[in-house]
């Protein structure tokens, strides 16, 4: 079994249970999927952009990423309806538990200047989303052989109704967030 999702089981559920007074483990939110995005700025000029940043997105999370396309045109942009603006790829099961235990254990530590993640960002339903300046922070990436760099982002869905569940959740998991300074 994946070492995040025992710990989810063994740890976080009763933990959670006792903090917010749930009846049951299936009432205990859980993480439902991560989704990870390139944006693709530098691929609107630069066509190979999008073959390095989907070999990247393979190597980050074992899964082939899908195009995203432009839904209308943008003149400011350069953009035009259909046009590929991005990848995604999307996980689920073990492979997420696999990507978030790496994330937060290998990748969070590798990130220049790291000071720990912003609890603010949570979009008020207990999904959390973490923007990665370099994706060279990823130990599947060798430094020397990146050629272009690129950033990503990263998106926790849970089934959290709020975000201090969402936080409690991902907190007890061992996301490294910054404590907030009360003046």
């Amino acid at each position: 079994m994946v070492r995040l999702k025992e710990k989810y089981k063994n740890e976080v559920i009763p933990k959670m249970k006792e903090i917010f007074g749930y009846k049951n483990d299936l009432a205990v939110p859980k993480i439902e999927k991560v989704v990870l995005n390139v944006g693709a700025g530098k691929g609107v000029s630069n066509p190979s952009f999008f073959e390095e940043a989907a070999a990247n997105l393979a190597k980050i999370t074992g899964q082939q990423p899908v195009k995203t396309f432009a839904k209308k045109s943008i003149a400011g942009f350069k953009i035009r309806k259909g046009m590929p603006v991005g990848l995604k790829v999307t996980l689920r099961g073990d492979r997420m538990y696999e990507f978030l235990d790496k994330l937060i254990n290998v990748t969070l530590a590798r990130i220049r200047d790291f000071r720990g993640l912003d609890p603010k960002g949570f979009d008020g339903k207990g999904n959390y989303s973490i923007g990665i300046a370099e994706h060279i922070a990823f130990p599947e990436i060798q430094f020397e052989s990146a050629e272009k760099i690129h950033g990503l982002q990263v998106n926790i869905t849970t089934t959290a109704k709020d975000d201090k569940e969402g936080y409690m959740l991902l907190k007890l998991l061992g996301f490294p967030f910054k404590e907030e300074k009360n003046a």
